[in-house]
């Protein structure tokens, strides 16, 4: 049995993509007795049902005059939350085709198996790449707890872009023992870093634990995925150890909600009772 973990965050697709138009104008609330633009609430409710999942890519939107008509606005207002949906690459014009939505496949990689970015997307048929945004060695007295180190510890960070298909997907936030490993100070940041532990490091890695929870992007988060606003997001935390018990590596990744999913696949109990 395969069970597809959607974000906790999202809801689900209860508005049938928006090719049912009336189902996803009910879902619009514009509110003309705040201070903020109308125009600007419903460019944020569409945003929102995006990065949520609720409207995928290809699902057309009503027209300005049909939207307009049914939110008893004026088409104005319409044109110009779709004028900066566009601008913000949200949707396209297709001429007869109308307005679609764009939005960024998502992905679905399986829980289980102790692997890094890189080896999870090939596999997935897509195209790893990196931006590295840090890469210095620390001591952090925080960081020294969550490894039971020292508080003088050195420790390599490096904080990345990872990328799928030139798709930014997450900003990682890694930690790594220099005790442990010390090449890792003048590693490349080439190709899977599990594959330089265990062949450059001589380190054999046992087993990691991980941990994923709900959160909203924060200011650098919203910078790497290009969000306007914050958006809902996956908090991986993960903590690696090696045969011997030690732990090897701290990682804090946080991934676009609107395009990661994670699959489980759970196996039926022999004395399950349905």
């Amino acid at each position: 049995m395969t069970i597809i973990a959607r974000n906790p965050l999202s809801t689900p697709p209860a508005i049938q993509a928006a090719n049912d138009s009336s189902a996803f104008i009910r879902r619009l609330r514009p509110d003309v007795g705040i201070s903020e633009p109308v125009y600007r609430q419903l460019q944020r409710q569409i945003i929102s049902m995006i990065q949520a999942g609720e409207l995928q890519d290809g699902d057309s939107l009503p027209s300005e005059r049909t939207l307009a008509e049914a939110l008893q606005l004026s088409r104005t207002t319409i044109r110009r939350c779709y004028d900066e949906l566009r601008d913000q690459d949200y949707i396209s014009t297709h001429g007869r085709a109308g307005v679609m939505v764009k939005a960024p496949p998502r992905i679905n990689p399986e829980i289980g198996k102790l692997k890094g970015f890189t080896e999870e997307m090939l596999e997935l048929g897509m195209q790893p790449s990196t931006q590295l945004l840090e890469h210095r060695v620390v001591s952090d007295r925080v960081i020294a707890s969550i490894f039971n180190r020292p508080s003088t510890a050195r420790f390599l960070k490096v904080v990345r872009l990872r990328l799928a298909n030139e798709l930014p997907m997450t900003r990682e936030v890694a930690w790594y023992d220099l005790s442990l490993a010390p090449k890792l100070a003048k590693w490349d940041m080439n190709g899977s870093v599990y594959s330089f532990l265990q062949t450059e490091c001589g380190l054999s890695l046992q087993h990691g634990e991980q941990s994923i929870e709900a959160t909203m992007s924060n200011p650098d988060e919203m910078e790497s995925f290009q969000f306007r606003e914050p958006g809902p997001c996956l908090l991986l935390k993960r903590r690696t150890y090696t045969n011997t018990g030690q732990m090897i590596e701290y990682v804090e990744g946080t991934f676009r909600g609107d395009a990661y999913t994670y699959r489980i696949t759970l196996k039926v109990a022999n004395d399950s009772a349905g």
